[in-house]
């Protein structure tokens, strides 16, 4: 905190824009430290209370607006992308659109308080088609929340902050140590957890053209041909594969746990 401070009284709204910004577009970086730290410094009468306000949602809508239309673009490609630091890229996804779709649009108003889904909310409403000027209007309600809360906070409690800060010098190099050691275990573990899920990360495919042969050759008779698009992605009235089931892919192991194990399973999602 005491870091984030200092360059907030040195170079003010440059890093609060940068800072918010690199966060809303998926940059491990603490956006909301950094409020808590303006809000500090408005109190203090280092920066402008109201400065604060305009610049960081002003960098937090263009990050948002940024992943919006890169949504629409590259689908869940990009979603897959800012899922790369999750342990499961693909529940991650599907864990976002599930939140998105129980809740309702209006998740985007209290996206940016859940860890993960805030910054998947605005390219997975990209990438479903919902139209801008909603988003914008549901985002900007959300941003605006995020930021009063912590530049609030920041505000209200700018003594504590400040007692907090000249005292966290003494024991800066231990909390160093600390940090290093935080790092070089989170490392390992992720390096542990590919190590140990390697077999997954290889997942069998069949072209099309293939899948037809094999059908004509068995008849169709024994393979399991199932649609498993989600939420957005899947429309009841688009044609499907002949002789292909729905499946949620919520839902999939509690639906194929009974499936027959002598027969092969098609899955497609496009």
């Amino acid at each position: 905190m005491g870091d984030i401070a200092s360059l907030l009284a040195k170079h003010g709204y440059t890093v609060l824009a940068l800072v918010v910004f690199l966060e809303a577009v998926g940059f491990p970086v603490p956006a909301a430290l950094a409020l808590v730290a303006a809000g500090a410094a408005a109190a203090l009468h280092h920066l402008s209370p109201f400065a604060v306000l305009v610049v960081a949602l002003s960098a937090m809508l263009l990050g948002d607006t940024i992943l919006f239309f890169l949504g629409r673009l590259t689908g869940w490609r990009l979603l897959g992308l800012l899922c790369r630091v999750a342990l499961n890229p693909e529940s991650c996804i599907l864990r976002s659109a599930e939140s998105f779709y129980h809740r309702g649009r209006t998740t985007l108003m209290f996206a940016k308080f859940i860890p993960g889904v805030n910054t998947l909310a605005p390219p997975l409403a990209g990438s479903m088609r919902m139209r801008f000027a909603q988003f914008l209007r549901l985002d900007a309600i959300g941003a605006s929340l995020y930021t009063l809360a912590y530049v609030s906070i920041g505000f209200l409690s700018s003594g504590l902050i400040k007692v907090l800060s000249q005292e966290a010098s003494a024991v800066k190099r231990g909390l160093e140590w600390l940090a290093l050691i935080g790092l070089i275990a989170y490392v390992a573990y992720r390096a542990y957890v590919y190590w140990k899920h390697r077999e997954y990360r290889v997942v069998p495919r069949v072209h099309v053209a293939e899948l037809a042969a094999r059908l004509a050759e068995e008849n169709g008779a024994n393979a399991v041909i199932a649609d498993v698009r989600s939420h957005g992605y899947y429309d009841s009235g688009v044609t499907r594969i002949k002789g292909s089931i729905r499946l949620e892919p919520n839902n999939l192991l509690a639906t194929v746990k009974d499936w027959p194990h002598d027969r092969p399973i098609y899955l497609y999602c496009t």
